[in-house]
C-alpha cells in the first residue's frame, strides 16, 4: 500500500500588511484621468486654472477685501470714496427690510417675517417622507389660514394691513406657493382628460394646454391685470394680486399638465391592465398604481418646472405688484445709494439661490431613493 507523502505548506506571512492606498494616490489618479489626460487636456486645464484664479482674485479683492459692510446713519460718502474698488454691502443693512417687506408698516413688519418663517417650515415638513400622510393636508390649510392672518391682520389687535401695502419675499412665496399648490393638482387633472375617451373633455383639455403654452407668461398677467377687470359687473373689483394668482396658478397648470402626460406615458399598459384585472375604478387605478409611478419617471422636469416657476414670479413687476426683485429695484431708487444696484442685486439673487438650490438637492434626494427602491 503507497503512501502519500505530504508537503510542508508554506507558512503564513508574519508581518504588517500592506497599508492601503494613500489619500493623495487616489487623488492624483482622479486628476490624471479627469483633468491632465492628454496634452490638450492639461493646457485647457491650465488654462482655466489661470482664468478662474484671477477672477476669483479680483472677486476677493472687490468683494471682500476692499468692500465696505456698514456705514453709520444713512450716509453713503465711504462707498462713494471707492470708486468702484470695493464692494458696497453696508447697502443691505440700510435697505433690507424695505427689499424683504416692501412698503408693509414698518412696526409691524415681524408680521411677514413670521410668515416666511412659517412658508420655510412647512417647506422643510412637507419634504419628510415619514410626514406624507393625510394630516399634512389639514397642516398645510392651517399654515396657509395662519399666514392669511399674519398677513392682513384685523383682528386680535393686529393692524389690519391692505394688500397692496405688501411686497418683497412674501408676496414672492405666497405666489410661487399657492401657483404650485392649486396648479399641480390642476396639472394632473388636465393630464388625465387628456389621455381620457370621451372626446369632448380630451378637445377641452388640450385647448387649455395650447391656449396656455402658446402665450408668454406676461399675457397672462396683462390679461389678468387689465383685461379681466372689464368683463367684471359694475362695482365688483377683485384684488390685482388674487388675480395674477389666478394667472399663475393657468400657467402652473398648462406646463405641469404636459410633465405629468409624460410620465403617465411612461407607465408600462400591464400596469393598467393589472389595475382594470383587480376590479378598481378609474379613480382608484390611477390613485394608487398610475400616478405615483407617472411621478416617480418625472421628477427631474418637475422640479425644473418648479425652480423655472419660482422664478418668474418676478415677472409680476411688469403689473405693479411688489415681489422679491420689484422691491429691490425700487430700494436703489434713493440717490444715496443709486450707484450701488450690484450689491442689491446680488443679495436678491443669493436667496433665489437659496431656495431653487434646496429644491434641487431634495429631488436628487427623491431621485436617489427611487434608484434604491
Amino acid at each position: 500500500m503507497s503512501s502519500v507523502a505530504h508537503l510542508p505548506q508554506d507558512p503564513l506571512p508574519i508581518g504588517p500588511r500592506p497599508a492601503p492606498r494613500a489619500l493623495g494616490g487616489h487623488l492624483t489618479a482622479w486628476l490624471r484621468a479627469n483633468l491632465f489626460a492628454s496634452i490638450p487636456s492639461s493646457i485647457m486645464t491650465l488654462l482655466l486654472l489661470f482664468v478662474l484664479g484671477k477672477a476669483g482674485i479680483g472677486l476677493w479683492q472687490w468683494g471682500i477685501a476692499n468692500a465696505v459692510w456698514i456705514v453709520s446713519g444713512n450716509d453713503s460718502s465711504a462707498c462713494r470714496a471707492l470708486r468702484g474698488v470695493g464692494a458696497c454691502w453696508a447697502v443691505v443693512p440700510e435697505k433690507y427690510r424695505f427689499i424683504l417687506f416692501g412698503t408693509y408698516p414698518f412696526d409691524e413688519q415681524w408680521r411677514p417675517a413670521l410668515a416666511v418663517l412659517i412658508f420655510i417650515a412647512l417647506f422643510a415638513v412637507s419634504s419628510r417622507r415619514s410626514f406624507w400622510r393625510k394630516e399634512l393636508f389639514l397642516l398645510w390649510a392651517a399654515a396657509l389660514i395662519a399666514i392669511g392672518c399674519l398677513m392682513w391682520g384685523g383682528f386680535l389687535g393686529l393692524t389690519f394691513v391692505t394688500q397692496d401695502r405688501w411686497g418683497g419675499l412674501p408676496v414672492t412665496l405666497i405666489l410661487a406657493t399657492f401657483g404650485l399648490a392649486f396648479g399641480f393638482p390642476l396639472g394632473i387633472m388636465v393630464a388625465l382628460g387628456r389621455r381620457s375617451k370621451l372626446p369632448a373633455i380630451r378637445s377641452l383639455c388640450v385647448l387649455y394646454v395650447e391656449l396656455i403654452r402658446g402665450v408668454p407668461l406676461i399675457s397672462l398677467l396683462f390679461m389678468a391685470s387689465v383685461m379681466f377687470p372689464l368683463f367684471m359687473p359694475d362695482g365688483v373689483n377683485i384684488d390685482k394680486l388674487l388675480r395674477a394668482q389666478i394667472a399663475f396658478i393657468l400657467y402652473a397648470g398648462a406646463y405641469l399638465a404636459e410633465v405629468v402626460r409624460g410620465g403617465l406615458q411612461a407607465v408600462p399598459r400591464g400596469q393598467y391592465e393589472a389595475a382594470d384585472a383587480l376590479g378598481l375604478s378609474y379613480w382608484e387605478k390611477n390613485a394608487l398604481i398610475v400616478l405615483p409611478q407617472a411621478i416617480r419617471h418625472v421628477i427631474p422636469p418637475l422640479v425644473n418646472t418648479f425652480i423655472a416657476f419660482f422664478k418668474d414670479t418676478s415677472l409680476v413687476l411688469i403689473i405693479g405688484i411688489f415681489d422679491l426683485l420689484t422691491t429691490a429695484k425700487t430700494a436703489i431708487v434713493d440717490p444715496a445709494w443709486q450707484s450701488f444696484s450690484v450689491e442689491v442685486y446680488v443679495f436678491v439673487g443669493v436667496i433665489y439661490f437659496v431656495f431653487c438650490f434646496a429644491m434641487s438637492r431634495y429631488s436628487r434626494g427623491l431621485e436617489a431613493q427611487r434608484g434604491t427602491n
